[in-house]
């Protein structure tokens, strides 16, 4: 089985990228200028893989096309660059929205008390193999790409962390190298957030990592691709995990390609 899923990738990624999939690329994903072209060359790859395994499906009115197929898809290979990668194995459908949408949050204090209600949302991730996107707030966030905020790489980040178990229900869990100072770096960075959101001061992350490991993750993955030098300046050790992780450096895009 997975021989077969192995060889049908390879194919795929040995087809010939269509060129106006590309003019879409390099009008929606603005990451894609900045890497060398070796990396484009395997983003591209990564794209049409993606757009072959994963269904979409438009909601509240949209018809998906292959401008929001290969904007989305191009989006989320970007976290797949230079990794060992089985595309986000557990996600199988991407849900599309114009805009923002109702969703249901539950809120459990630290009491246990739980709270639930409708709240605006522009995007989620299901462990059960869904992620739900703003179409308008994707491309909001392609045309702000160094504000920190990208909900395709927020979303995708969580799905990530379901395949690669970073978090769980009690915080981060360990690397595969006990060695690794990964748990310990990441729990610290963490409460140093809760602790400055809580006190009211300036953070450099976005507070809404303070909700949980989960977020928090997310949150410093958006700022490791579109706030790079600032990571990596107000959170040395962070950026060094991630860069780790990824295997990418981003503060070095468009140096030199």
């Amino acid at each position: 089985m997975f021989f077969l899923k192995r060889l049908r990738r390879t194919r795929l990624s040995r087809q010939e990228f269509p060129s106006p999939w590309r003019a879409i690329v390099e009008r929606n994903v603005p990451f894609y200028r900045l890497l060398p072209p070796q990396d484009r060359e395997e983003l591209l790859r990564h794209t049409l893989i993606l757009l072959a395994e994963k269904y979409f499906e438009g909601v509240g009115g949209v018809t998906v096309t292959d401008e929001i197929r290969v904007t989305v898809a191009a989006l989320a290979a970007i976290l797949l660059l230079h990794r060992q990668s089985d595309y986000y194995p557990f996600l199988s459908s991407i849900v599309i929205y114009p805009d923002e949408y109702v969703g249901e949050r539950r809120h459990w204090d630290e009491a246990g008390v739980v709270t639930e209600g409708a709240e605006l949302r522009v995007g989620e991730s299901w462990e059960q193999g869904t992620v739900v996107l703003s179409w308008r707030d994707v491309l909001l966030d392609a045309k702000t790409p160094d504000d920190g905020f990208n909900v395709v790489f927020h979303e995708f980040a969580h799905q990530l962390d379901h395949e690669a178990r970073i978090t769980g229900d009690d915080g981060f869990l360990p690397a595969a190298s006990a060695a690794s100072p990964w748990q310990e770096i990441w729990e610290r960075e963490f409460e140093r957030l809760r602790r400055d959101d809580e006190a009211g001061r300036w953070t450099f992350l976005d507070p809404y990592g303070a909700e949980s490991p989960a977020e928090f993750f997310a949150v410093a993955v958006e700022s490791f691709f579109e706030m790079p030098a600032g990571l990596q300046e107000h959170h040395p050790e962070l950026y060094g995990m991630l860069r780790e992780f990824f295997r990418q450096d981003p503060a070095a895009w468009g140096k030199g390609s």
